[in-house]
């Protein structure tokens, strides 16, 4: 069955699309560095007043910087054939991936590049989340296992999660509260359920709500005190959410879409009371579509 006409890459790759919500509209914003050349975007963070985004420009590395004052480019130290992830903070940012010497973590202090070792024995870094300058976790594939990992200012060290046996972690989410989260999939006799991690301070504490085998990288803590992340719907027409207040698990769904066979939302977001979902949203007979949601407050 043909879904439409689906157009070719550029013969060089493909190019990267950005848009900017001004409070009214959405638009689409060309004037980055690199906009026009091959490469891709990779995760937004907000840091302070401005915006950082993991730049893939021609094969290259950088930070793009949006002020005030427009855009700027932080470039890495190196090229790395694979940038895994990206998070920055007031002060700091660490950039994660490989290249043919293997595992790279490389952060950047404000003004000068360095290369951090991580424990032996760590083979993979799968993500990398931070809350200050001296305090940033990572998750980690290890010589023996799944394992997350903290840099307290001074290394990299095993901060000792008791994560569940045959798990691995999809997301994990630093609160200023001290908080911390951590959602990923158990294994048991080959069958995977999710499960959720939660920090006070003091003691880790692990539940399994009614989620199925749901991945939780887009997971985000909603402005209603709630986790929130998307879920396979069983309406093709319309995307599903799952609130997780607890030990309370519902489930919404979000607008009908006409014709729609296939509704994906990849990434939630907090904006003030409000709850955004991006993704995209397939409709017979034609190319996907771009999709965004808002759940009020």
């Amino acid at each position: 069955m043909r879904r439409g006409n689906r157009r070719a890459p550029p013969p060089d790759g493909m190019r990267p699309m950005l848009y900017r919500w001004n409070g009214t509209a959405w638009s689409r914003d060309t004037s980055f560095p690199g906009a026009d050349e091959p490469g891709w975007l990779g995760k937004v963070q907000f840091v302070g007043t401005q915006v950082w985004i993991l730049h893939n420009r021609a094969g290259a590395g950088e930070l793009l910087r949006r002020s005030a004052g427009g855009w700027s480019a932080v470039p890495l130290p190196r090229t790395l054939w694979t940038y895994q992830d990206f998070a920055a903070v007031p002060g700091a940012a660490w950039v994660v991936g490989e290249d043919d010497t293997g595992l790279k973590v490389l952060h950047y202090a404000g003004s000068r590049w360095t290369t951090q070792a991580t424990p032996d024995g760590v083979l993979y870094l799968m993500g990398i989340t931070a809350r200050t300058a001296t305090d940033a976790w990572a998750w980690a594939d290890t010589s023996t296992g799944t394992s997350v990992l903290r840099w307290d200012g001074t290394a990299w060290r095993d901060a000792k999660v008791p994560l569940p046996p045959n798990s691995n972690v999809h997301t994990l989410l630093l609160e200023p509260s001290g908080r911390i989260t951590i959602g990923g999939s158990q294994y048991t006799d080959g069958v995977a359920r999710t499960y959720l991690m939660t920090f006070n301070g003091h003691t880790w504490r692990t539940a399994y709500p009614p989620l199925g085998d749901t991945y939780t990288e887009a997971m985000v803590r909603g402005p209603d005190g709630a986790l929130w992340l998307p879920v396979r719907s069983d309406r093709a027409f319309q995307s599903k959410y799952a609130r997780v207040d607890g030990p309370r698990t519902t489930f919404s769904y979000g607008p009908e879409r006409t014709n729609a066979i296939d509704v994906k939302p990849r990434a939630l977001a907090r904006a003030g009371s409000a709850l955004l979902s991006f993704g995209t949203v397939e409709i017979y007979g034609s190319k996907p579509n771009l999709m965004s949601e808002r759940l009020g407050g």
